[in-house]
C-alpha cells in the first residue's frame, strides 16, 4: 500500500555519539550537541522520508543503565516497526544487547561513526544510509551496521585495537 507523501517509513532515534559531535572553538573541544542537525543533514539527502526523534544526546562512554532504559522505552513506544538508532560506537554493543533483551517484534539497526559528520561526512553518511537500507530489508531483531559490516548485534563488534567493526 502506498503511503501518503511525507509519511515516515521508519524512525531514526538519535542518541548522540561521535556521529553528532561538533567542535567548540571557545573551549577547544568536541561536544555532543542536544540537537539532530547531523542526522537531519544526512536524511535530507535520502529519497524516502524518515522521522527523527532525539534523546539522551551523550557520548556513549557516558551512557548509563538509566539511559539504556530510556532507549528501550523509546523503541517500545515508537509506532514504526523499523528503527535506526544513531549511537556512539564505544558502547553500541551494550545498548544493542539491552534492546535485544526486550525482544521487541521490530527491526532495530544501530549505527554511528568513528569520525564526526562535522569533520568528515563520508563515513557517517555512508553508515547511516547503509543502516537505513539494511533496516528496510532486514527481519525483526537488533542489528549493527558499521563501516560496511552488517549483522545481528551478537555477531558484530568494535575491534578497539584496529579501530574497526568486524564480525565475531
Amino acid at each position: 500500500h502506498p503511503l501518503p507523501a511525507g509519511t515516515a517509513l521508519m524512525v531514526v532515534l538519535n542518541t548522540g555519539g561521535t556521529f553528532n559531535k561538533r567542535y567548540d572553538p571557545v573551549h577547544g573541544e568536541l561536544f555532543v550537541p542536544a540537537d539532530d542537525a547531523s542526522v537531519e543533514a544526512v536524511l535530507g539527502t535520502l529519497a524516502e522520508p524518515s522521522a527523527i526523534r532525539g534523546l539522551i544526546y551523550k557520548d556513549s562512554l557516558e551512557m548509563t543503565d538509566a539511559d539504556r532504559a530510556e532507549l528501550c522505552e523509546a523503541v517500545a513506544s515508537t509506532k514504526e516497526e523499523r528503527i535506526v538508532v544513531v549511537h556512539g560506537t564505544d558502547t553500541m554493543d551494550l545498548s544493542a544487547a539491552a534492546v535485544a533483551a526486550m525482544k521487541f517484534p521490530k527491526t532495530v539497526v544501530f549505527t554511528g561513526a568513528m569520525v564526526p559528520l562535522s569533520i568528515d561526512p563520508v563515513e557517517a553518511t555512508a553508515n547511516l544510509a547503509m543502516a537505513i537500507g539494511y533496516a528496510r530489508n532486514a527481519g525483526a531483531g537488533v542489528h549493527i551496521v558499521m563501516q560496511g559490516v552488517c549483522g545481528s548485534c551478537d555477531e558484530v563488534r568494535k575491534n578497539r585495537e584496529l579501530g574497526k567493526f568486524e564480525h565475531v
